[in-house]
């Protein structure tokens, strides 16, 4: 993977930094975006060494945002792979939550989990097409194929995620353009962990591996599919939820 450069977004922190650290160890540079945390991002930053090439602020709750990132990380060198990782869970009672709450959280939940993720990949793939080829990798989610209580929005946006990764793994492979998904079940994060704090033994109960997963288990699971050793694969998503669910 030497002199190629990844762009992933929310790689200041959790399973977006983890990726971002495992991908640099298998020889890629990296670009990394940060929605706020500017003092997280310079931490990854100086974690990753001389693989830092380009930080990137952007909010993706813009979805113009992500064209306009795409753009400053190409102008500052090829991009070769984009992995979509940013993303938001916000829970909310479907039906009785306030007309204005859900709309906010719909137009927000899609916005950063898929709308920004499709304009951040139109982007890509219209370079990827010129250069002959290149990589997608979205994160999705165990419950874009599992429903769970309170997290009707989340579980569509992901859904959303899943059937684009399947659709466009179609559409570009005769460009060379590969597209890859995986779907994370409970991840030891700070997005997941106000969820999991009065349910831990409940989830870890029905994992059959005893476990929440790491950030490192996905980041492995994202390495794997971006490097030759996946040539043959594309529209494929990797379960990472230690046997907690099957589709």
């Amino acid at each position: 993977m030497a002199d190629r450069r990844v762009l992933v977004t929310g790689s200041s922190r959790g399973i977006g930094r983890a990726i971002a650290l495992r991908l640099a160890r298998k020889g890629w540079n990296i670009a990394l975006h940060y929605a706020a945390d500017e003092e997280e991002a310079q931490h990854t930053v100086r974690a990753l060494g001389n693989r830092a090439l380009g930080m990137y602020q952007a909010d993706l709750a813009k979805p113009t945002e992500a064209i306009k990132l795409f753009k400053k990380a190409l102008a500052d060198g090829p991009v070769h792979a984009v992995v979509n990782n940013a993303g938001v869970y916000m829970p909310i009672d479907f039906a009785s939550s306030g007309d204005a709450a859900f709309s906010a959280n719909f137009h927000r939940t899609f916005a950063v989990n898929f709308e920004s993720p499709l304009m951040l990949t139109r982007e890509a793939v219209k370079e990827f097409a010129v250069q002959g080829g290149g990589r997608i990798l979205n994160v999705a989610s165990r419950v874009g194929f599992k429903g769970e209580g309170g997290a009707a929005l989340y579980a569509a946006s992901k859904a959303a995620l899943i059937n684009l990764t399947r659709s466009l793994a179609v559409e570009l492979a005769p460009k060379n353009i590969q597209v890859f998904a995986i779907a994370p079940g409970w991840v030891e994060t700070a997005m997941a962990r106000e969820g999991m704090a009065e349910r831990l033994d409940e989830i870890v109960g029905g994992i059959p591996l005893g476990r929440v997963a790491k950030p490192e288990d996905c980041a492995a699971a994202a390495a794997f599919l971006l490097s030759d050793d996946a040539a043959y694969l594309s529209g494929v998503t990797i379960d990472v939820n230690g046997a907690s669910y099957f589709h």
